[in-house]
């Protein structure tokens, strides 16, 4: 198997390492280790018990999020990060433009705006009592939907960007780290009046997303039903 899931620890392992929670923004580097397809290792961070902020965890990543990964001695969190490492480090796989490029060039600026843009705004619409002071119910519904009302926004920003290609994926022909994130990211809106699913080009694009089978196993792996 490529992938075992197994409970938070510390030991060192020769093959790669994922923390993750199912669902969270784990799932990107998740479904790239799966399209790398080289042994791996998955270590389940359990959010319901705050694993995720335990000491052992915050030796791994000090902000106390998910995901991070650990390669040998080397220890990645952010989400952008790691992919764009396991990009560079499977160059054969092609989940990245070549260096140096235009075409790499929109990979960076898609990616940074996925994590800096729509994920953190879409991190205020889960998370709004982080914003108000404590009690402030008010404050945090105010802060929720104008989060949402500024994802419609982003969603449909890819919806244009989608509805200028006839390729299948969000860079051009080829299937980068961008189809998993932005697929990700998609996901989460599941639960809004309006999700992204609804519009006719991402629709469309996540079904392509979602047929591939590394992503499949990594829903599977994570116990997740496909929409």
């Amino acid at each position: 198997m490529r992938s075992a899931r197994r409970a938070l620890t510390l030991e060192k392992y020769a093959q790669m390492k994922l923390y993750y929670f199912p669902g969270n923004a784990s799932m990107t580097p998740h479904c790239l280790l799966e399209e790398i397809g080289e042994p791996f290792e998955l270590s389940l961070v359990d959010r319901t018990t705050n694993a995720h902020k335990a000491p052992e965890y915050l030796k791994l990543n000090p902000n106390g999020v998910i995901p991070a990964l650990v390669d040998g001695d080397l220890v990645l969190y952010e989400t952008a990060a790691i992919a764009l490492y396991l990009a560079d480090k499977y160059p054969e796989k092609q989940l990245a433009p070549a260096l140096g490029t235009a075409e790499r060039a929109q990979c960076y600026k898609w990616l940074m705006w996925c994590t800096n843009t729509f994920q953190s705004t879409i991190l205020m619409y889960y998370y709004p009592d982080r914003w108000v002071d404590a009690g402030n119910t008010e404050g945090a519904a105010q802060v929720k939907a104008h989060a949402e009302a500024k994802i419609n926004g982003l969603v449909d920003q890819i919806e244009a960007h989608l509805s200028t290609t006839n390729d299948p994926w969000f860079l051009g022909s080829q299937f980068s780290i961008l189809d998993p994130y932005v697929m990700m990211l998609c996901r989460w809106t599941r639960v809004f009046k309006r999700p992204a699913r609804d519009l006719p080009h991402i629709g469309a694009y996540l079904d392509r997303v979602l047929a591939r089978p590394a992503v499949q196993r990594a829903l599977r792996n994570e116990g997740l039903q496909a929409p």
